[in-house]
């Protein structure tokens, strides 16, 4: 298990904007969310905050991760925009500061080791990364010796991330699931309606629960709708048997669906 506390269902905010993304967010965390997600890439770091702050909790009572862009070019770029990132998240610190991608020709090495002071200033409670594929994982922590506790990957039912997740178990650390739902592809996919069928549940809610069930493993779908939120939370309380799981074991395992041009070559 890692030792990474957060809770094990996330929401996810890529690609929400505007009062779209303040109100989800402000619903999410009325059903009963605690864990947000977000990135400056992503462009909607003041409507999180927006929404985190008329939510009305106290700041410990919910998980933040941001994340540091990875155009910027330098560690003094990076600390101030992330700077600029608590700002706009109307909060003192994050729970979890993560390095977005690997992009070629970043100083990973210089912007971990910026990602670790702003850890000891207390900006962040805790860092990471985003997107390493297991080589680079490996070099982050074995020879840059980050402290880093997780790694945010595209992992899904038709995704196998057998190796980095046995790398992440290993190293007492956490896998966050991004587009834990195939990017909407996994609502009306055969395999998981057949398994929905048996359980009252959707196929979306199977795809989730296959991943929160394994140990170490987080998930941030996206769900910008309260109907998608509710359901989200409930995929919490199915049940997966030895039958389900073997019929998810056998769905290809080989459809990556997030691969940007800046992406790095994947193992």
């Amino acid at each position: 298990m890692s030792s990474l506390t957060m809770p094990k269902l996330g929401l996810g905010t890529y690609r929400m904007t505007g009062d779209g993304c303040q109100a989800a967010v402000e619903s999410a965390l009325s059903l009963g969310y605690r864990h947000i997600d977000t990135g400056q890439m992503y462009g909607n770091e003041a409507e999180v905050g927006a929404g985190l702050s008329a939510s009305g909790l106290p700041r410990d009572a919910y998980f933040l991760t941001g994340k540091v862009c990875h155009a910027l070019a330098t560690p003094n770029e990076a600390r101030a925009s992330l700077d600029e990132t608590l700002r706009r998240l109307r909060t003192d610190y994050l729970d979890l500061c993560l390095l977005h991608w690997p992009r070629a020709g970043l100083d990973i090495p210089d912007i971990l080791e910026m990602l670790t002071r702003a850890r000891q200033d207390g900006l962040a409670r805790r860092i990471g990364v985003a997107n390493f594929p297991l080589g680079l994982l490996r070099t982050a922590v074995e020879d840059v010796r980050a402290p880093i506790v997780c790694n945010q990957i595209e992992y899904h039912v038709l995704l196998d991330q057998t190796a980095i997740l046995q790398y992440l178990r290993a190293h007492d650390m956490t896998l966050i699931a991004h587009v834990p739902l195939a990017q909407g592809r996994l609502a009306e996919h055969p395999g998981l309606a057949r398994i929905a069928a048996r359980h009252g549940a959707t196929p979306a809610q199977v795809a989730l629960k296959w991943l929160l069930d394994q140990d170490g493993v987080v998930a941030i779908p996206k769900a910008g709708r309260d109907v998608s939120q509710r359901e989200n939370l409930a995929a919490l309380d199915l049940m997966l048997d030895d039958a389900d799981r073997s019929a998810i074991a056998a769905l290809p395992k080989d459809q990556r669906f997030v691969n940007p041009p800046f992406a790095p070559v994947w193992d």
